[in-house]
C-alpha cells in the first residue's frame, strides 16, 4: 500500500534550489515509499508527475525573472512627444499672491545649506562660467544670433502692423488682432462695471504685440548694486538685449566689462572681484530721443509699409525670428542668471537683483517698495502675450456666448498667421483649430 504524502510546511522549503528565482519558493516533495508488490506502472506514473511539477516551477520562475527586468532603451534615440490635440490656456496668476517658485523651494533650501556649510568651513564656493564672471565661449555665437533675430522680429512686426489691424483695451491689458474688437466680457479695468465688462478698444501699437520688458544695463554685473538713489544713473534696455550683452555681444553704446580672471566667493560674500572700475555714463543721457534698431521705440515710424506681394514673406520671416528668439533666450537662461520679482513684472539680468524701491504690487508696503527677487522663467523675460484666435478676421466679432469654443495664440503668431505665414504645430493645440464654432442658438444644445 502507498503512504499518503505529508503536507509541505514552510520549513521544508529549500530556497537554495538552483535554477529557480528567489521570489518563487521551490516545493520539495518527498518521494513516497513504494512497497515491493506495487506495479512498475504506478512507479512510472509517479515519477512522470514529479518531473512535470519541476518543469512547471522552472517555467514560472523564468517568467517572473524576465518580467522584473525593464527593456533597455538606446539613450541616443529620443522619442518625440506627440503633440496633444488641445491644451489649456496659460493660467492667469492672481495679483494678490506671490508667483510660484520655478525651482522647488526645498532645492533652494538645500543649496543654501550646502553653501553655508562650506562658508563655515572657510572653503570657497566652486563656481563655473558664467557664475564666476567669465563668458561661456560656446554661447557667444548664439547670443549674436538671438540679437539679430530680435532685430528682425521688431522690424517684421512694425511692418506688418501697417496692414494688420491691432486693437488694445484702454482700461486693461487685453489685445485683439482683427478688423474690430471682440465682444467678450472679460475686462478687468477700473471702470469695467460701467461697461458691463466690455472692453474700450483703441488702436494698438507694437508695444501691444511685443510687451516691453526692460532691465537695467550693468557695465559690471558683479560690481556695485543699483541703489534706489542711483537708479537714474543706469540705462534701461530690453531684457533680451541685456541678456545677449552679458552673454558676449559687444554694443558700442552699451559697453560691458569682460573679466580675464574669475571672481571668488565664500558663501554669499565676494572676496575677490578684481576691484571696482569706473562705470561709463549712461548713453541715453546724451541721446534721449535717438532710436536704436533693437528697441521698439518709434518702430512704426522707422519702418515703412511693405509691398503687398512681400507681406507673406515678411510674415514667415517674423514667425521664424520669434521662434528663434524664444528658444535662444531659453538656452541662454540655463546658464546666465536672470531674476524676476515675485509680485510685479520687473526683471533684472544679473547674479542678484537691484535695490530700487518701486514695486507697487501686492503688500509692497511691507517690503518698503523692494522687489521680491526669484529666478525668472522665459515667459517673464519674453512674454507670449496670448490673444484670442480669430479664424475669419473679416467675419463677425467674437462673442461671450461662444467663448469656450475659441482658441488663443501668442500675439506675434496671430499677426503673422493673418498675414499669410504657416503656423508651427506646437501652437495649434492652444488655437483649437479642430473645434467647430457653433451658432449662438446651437451653443445651448452642446453638452
Amino acid at each position: 500500500m502507498f503512504h499518503h504524502m505529508p503536507a509541505v510546511s514552510p520549513s521544508s522549503w529549500n530556497p537554495s534550489y538552483k535554477g529557480i528565482c528567489p521570489c518563487v519558493c521551490a516545493v520539495v516533495c518527498k518521494t513516497p515509499q513504494i512497497s515491493a508488490p506495487s506495479s512498475d506502472n504506478l512507479r512510472l506514473k509517479l515519477q512522470f508527475g514529479l518531473e512535470r511539477l519541476k518543469k512547471r516551477e522552472l517555467t514560472i520562475s523564468e517568467t517572473i525573472f524576465c518580467a522584473s527586468q525593464r527593456p533597455r532603451q538606446n539613450p541616443s534615440i529620443r522619442k518625440e512627444k506627440p503633440i496633444p490635440q488641445n491644451v489649456d490656456f496659460p493660467p492667469i496668476l492672481p495679483k494678490k499672491k506671490k508667483k510660484p517658485f520655478p525651482i522647488p523651494f526645498k532645492k533652494i533650501q538645500k543649496a543654501a545649506r550646502e553653501d553655508k556649510k562650506l562658508a563655515q568651513m572657510g572653503i570657497e564656493k566652486p563656481l563655473e562660467p558664467p557664475k564666476n564672471g567669465l563668458l561661456v565661449p560656446d554661447l557667444i555665437p548664439l547670443a549674436y544670433e538671438v540679437l539679430d533675430a530680435w532685430k528682425v522680429l521688431i522690424k517684421g512686426v512694425a511692418q506688418l502692423l501697417h496692414t494688420i489691424p491691432v486693437y488694445g483695451c484702454s482700461e486693461c491689458s487685453e489685445v485683439h488682432v482683427a478688423l474690430e474688437g471682440h465682444q467678450i466680457k472679460d475686462c478687468l479695468g477700473p471702470t469695467s462695471r460701467d461697461r458691463h465688462s466690455l472692453h474700450s478698444w483703441v488702436r494698438g501699437s507694437i508695444d501691444d504685440i511685443l510687451v516691453p520688458i526692460e532691465s537695467y544695463h550693468l557695465y559690471d554685473p558683479f560690481g556695485r548694486r543699483i541703489k534706489h538713489e542711483t537708479r537714474f544713473e543706469y540705462d534701461r534696455i530690453p531684457a533680451v538685449v541685456e541678456l545677449c550683452i552679458q552673454a558676449g555681444v559687444d554694443i558700442p553704446e552699451y559697453p560691458s566689462r569682460r573679466r580675464m580672471k574669475p571672481i571668488r566667493m565664500i558663501g554669499k560674500k565676494v572676496i575677490d572681484r578684481g576691484g571696482f572700475l569706473e562705470e561709463p555714463k549712461p548713453w541715453r543721457l546724451g541721446n534721449p530721443s535717438s532710436p536704436v534698431d533693437f528697441d521698439t521705440y518709434r518702430a512704426n515710424e522707422r519702418f515703412p509699409p511693405p509691398l503687398s506681394e512681400d507681406i507673406p514673406r515678411i510674415a514667415q520671416e517674423t514667425m521664424d525670428a520669434y521662434d528663434f528668439v524664444r528658444s535662444g533666450v531659453m538656452k541662454l537662461m540655463k546658464k546666465y542668471t536672470v531674476k524676476a520679482c515675485g509680485y510685479c513684472s520687473e526683471v533684472h539680468v544679473g547674479p542678484w537683483g537691484h535695490n530700487a524701491k518701486f514695486c507697487g504690487a501686492f503688500k509692497h508696503q511691507w517690503r518698503d517698495g523692494k522687489h521680491g527677487w526669484q529666478d525668472a522663467i522665459v515667459d517673464e523675460v519674453f512674454p507670449p502675450n496670448c490673444v484670442w484666435h480669430v479664424r475669419d478676421p473679416r467675419g463677425p466679432p467674437l462673442r461671450s456666448a461662444l467663448k469656450r469654443f475659441y482658441g488663443k495664440a501668442p500675439a506675434v503668431v496671430e499677426v503673422c498667421m493673418q498675414a499669410g505665414a504657416q503656423v508651427p504645430d506646437r501652437y495649434k493645440p492652444m488655437m483649437r483649430l479642430d473645434i467647430i464654432v457653433p451658432e449662438s442658438d446651437e451653443a445651448k444644445l452642446v453638452a
